[in-house]
């Protein structure tokens, strides 16, 4: 569950004062009473949306009057922005936040995350901030520094501290910074996130540290966990693909491509991506409806991949085992009998029952095409893709 800023920033005021003051604004007029409210001659508007890249794209504006604030929130709340991180229809933004201006004299990155292949919590860190660090890993690595923990004693001053040095702060910030970076590990721990991304953390000029910028994202297993925290989940984040999925208890991941995937087990479904991507092809989404999947979660498989405008063709890819090949088929053809069918579709079906569901298919008078081998379908979706776009 991903978090919006202005939420992320309330989650944080538990654990640390580094927050500077922000208030958030869901219409015109709340954004004018913010202003009044923050008692400052400037301020930074800033488009609440579950996407980095706001500044470039036009999100983050300075502001200097109640009317300016309330004008450019109305330009903004129920408009679509589009950032590098969006797709090409954008994310409705349906807040605003109007946060203190500060004077700042430096900026630099700081994030805890999952290192999964080391299985422990990451804090990583770089001396430039409010950056794409995915630019600066790729050009310059040596600038990305790491400090893994460990997740029951979590992040020692020892840790903190050296991480501070290693983004160049000076001594006094350096001793300010520990006790932030171990209060915002803390954070990360007990409120079961994945992610928690400060960008940037700001070196104001009276001498102090502020988070400037925050993200945060809520691991989806433990929001039984944390109540007060889904409470609060927007609406744009409960229309979410993802958040449709988890409803009717599917995996569903969205990625950048066009072919979207059906299929059940994540080791097939990773398996069908890794070929499409070997053949030329770009997924467009994880998609697991699970080793026991119903009608019903098949019908809503096809639905959230319906939803994905940007999709040329489908690959079904079911291998039976507990769940019958045939169940798969009787789903597919109740679906596609109650919707039309947005782009090409490929089906393999394997195991369990596989030639009477074949045979079911092939009689229900949907435009449909049969593979067998992976590598064939690959390349036959593949193939309905470039036909799809001519």
């Amino acid at each position: 569950m991903k978090l919006h800023e202005y939420q992320a920033r309330e989650l944080l005021r538990g654990y640390d004062s580094h927050v500077p003051v922000g208030i958030v604004a869901f219409s015109a007029e709340e954004a004018e009473k913010a202003f009044r409210a923050l008692d400052r001659p400037q301020a930074i508007l800033k488009a609440q949306v579950l996407a980095g890249g706001r500044g470039k794209a036009g999100g983050i504006k300075k502001v200097s009057s109640p009317a300016e604030a309330g004008a450019l929130a109305e330009k903004l709340i129920g408009s679509r922005l589009v950032t590098a991180q969006t797709t090409s229809e954008g994310e409705e933004v349906q807040a605003v936040l109007i946060q203190e201006m500060l004077d700042i004299t430096g900026e630099v990155y700081v994030s805890f995350l999952v290192d999964r292949q080391n299985e422990t919590p990451l804090l990583m860190g770089c001396p430039e901030g409010g950056v794409e660090i995915e630019e600066v890993a790729r050009k310059s690595p040596e600038r990305i520094f790491r400090e893994p923990f460990d997740m029951l004693f979590g992040l020692h001053r020892f840790q903190a501290l050296r991480m501070a040095s290693a983004l160049g702060l000076d001594a006094t910030l350096a001793r300010e910074a520990t006790g932030l970076l171990i209060n915002l590990a803390r954070a990360f721990i007990e409120k079961d996130l994945s992610l928690l991304e400060i960008n940037p953390l700001a070196i104001c000029k009276d001498g102090s540290l502020s988070i400037i910028d925050a993200k945060a994202d809520l691991d989806d297993n433990a929001t039984f966990r944390h109540p007060d925290i889904t409470a609060k989940k927007s609406a744009s984040e409960e229309e979410t693909l993802e958040a449709k999925a988890s409803a009717y208890g599917l995996s569903y991941v969205g990625l950048d491509g066009n072919i979207g995937c059906l299929v059940n087990g994540a080791g097939l479904a990773m398996a069908t991506m890794d070929i499409i991507r070997h053949y030329g092809g770009r997924p467009a989404n994880f998609l697991d409806i699970g080793g026991d999947a119903s009608t019903e979660k098949v019908t809503q498989a096809f639905r959230i991949l319906f939803d994905d405008t940007r999709l040329k063709a489908i690959l079904v890819n079911i291998f039976g085992g507990i769940v019958r090949c045939d169940m798969i088929a009787e789903a597919i053809i109740s679906t596609l009998r109650d919707m039309e069918l947005k782009a090409p579709l490929v089906v393999r079906l394997e195991g369990t029952n596989a030639d009477t569901a074949r045979k079911m298919l092939g009689e229900s008078g949907l435009e449909l095409e049969f593979t067998e081998g992976m590598e064939e379908a690959a390349q036959k979706v593949l193939k309905a893709t470039k036909q799809d776009a001519h």
